[in-house]
């Protein structure tokens, strides 16, 4: 055997040759890669949602800390200019007691009209989902169609039907001995609130629906084979398999309920009962197009948004406490 034979090392016992950093390089690039088709198509959507939701939050926030300052004659002509004011458009705001007295309107109307459309809603959807019949596509596709009329045709649709003289409820109400007046200062919020109930439950209901058709079928048979009847199934295994979807409703409907500004500004016109402090809503439209004073509105739209967060997630606080006590 040669010398060089002797002198040269051998091989290290479990290593493989190979151009390893060569692979890591590989693997390296193709992660690089896939981050950037990943960037590519998030981008367009992160600058949307800049544009059209965190730049407009920005502005009312910037808008609502200044006010307008007029120099003239009683403040007409001359010139304006916006000068800081800090949070005296909140403070103005909050002691305004038409902006105060619309918020309590709407939680009234929040705390009635969101639970009767949510019982009616899972309540249709039990019956159809179970239903076995051909015509349940008809009745599914009937009770969501109203979801598809615009809130201010709807509004008017239905103001044809609250009208005296013209609707032809009052006339039958009329004729049975009964003297209704739906657009009447006591009964118009429960007015509006038949039309939101009218055009969202199917909306809910389909909502519902797609969550009981994830629902396993194996644990429909396996409840029928150990003698559970229809409403004990609907109770002990439908119910809790769709609390997701009904909490997901209920938050809608609470921001929704909020967001009520349609419906009674197409009603105004027809009843008296209806004023420009009726909804939060509608007074801060009023605040910013008929009084000319865009930065209290804008501070009522940051009061308003910043009520529905702390109702909306305090609701899901709430529901997901009582989740967590029950497990």
């Amino acid at each position: 055997m040669s010398r060089d034979t002797l002198d040269r090392p051998e091989p290290a016992v479990g290593k493989r040759p190979g151009p390893a950093p060569r692979g890591r390089r590989g693997r390296g690039g193709a992660g690089g890669r896939h981050a950037r088709a990943a960037a590519g198509f998030l981008l367009p959507f992160l600058a949307l949602f800049a544009l059209c939701f965190l730049a407009p939050i920005g502005y009312a926030l910037h808008q609502s800390l200044f006010t307008t300052e007029r120099t003239g004659p009683l403040g007409l002509g001359g010139h304006e200019r916006d000068v800081f004011a800090g949070f005296a458009n909140y403070a103005h705001a909050l002691t305004d007691d038409r902006f105060l007295t619309g918020f309590g309107r709407v939680l009234l109307f929040g705390a009635v009209q969101i639970p009767l459309m949510i019982v009616l809603a899972t309540a249709l959807a039990l019956l159809l989902e179970s239903a076995s019949a051909r015509g349940v596509t008809f009745f599914r596709t009937a009770f969501f169609l109203p979801y598809g009329v615009p809130g201010v045709i709807a509004s008017i649709l239905w103001g044809f039907l609250y009208v005296p003289g013209i609707s032809p409820l009052v006339k039958i109400a009329g004729t049975l001995g009964w003297d209704v007046d739906f657009l009447s200062r006591g009964t118009v919020l429960w007015s509006i609130a038949n039309i939101v109930t009218w055009q969202f439950t199917g909306y809910n209901m389909l909502v519902l629906i797609a969550q009981l058709k994830a629902v396993p079928g194996e644990l429909y048979e396996a409840a029928r084979i150990d003698g559970a009847g229809a409403w004990q199934v609907a109770r002990h295994i439908k119910l809790p398999l769709i609390r997701p979807a009904l909490v997901l409703t209920c938050v809608f409907s609470i921001i929704g309920t909020l967001q009520l500004f349609a419906e009674p500004m197409v009603l105004r016109p027809l009843a008296s009962a209806i004023d420009s402090g009726f909804t939060p809503n509608l007074h801060a439209y009023s605040e910013a197009f008929v009084g000319n004073n865009q930065h209290v509105a804008a501070a009522e739209a940051v009061l308003l948004a910043l009520v529905a967060c702390v109702l909306s997630f305090g609701f899901l606080r709430l529901v997901g406490g009582r989740g967590t006590g029950r497990r």
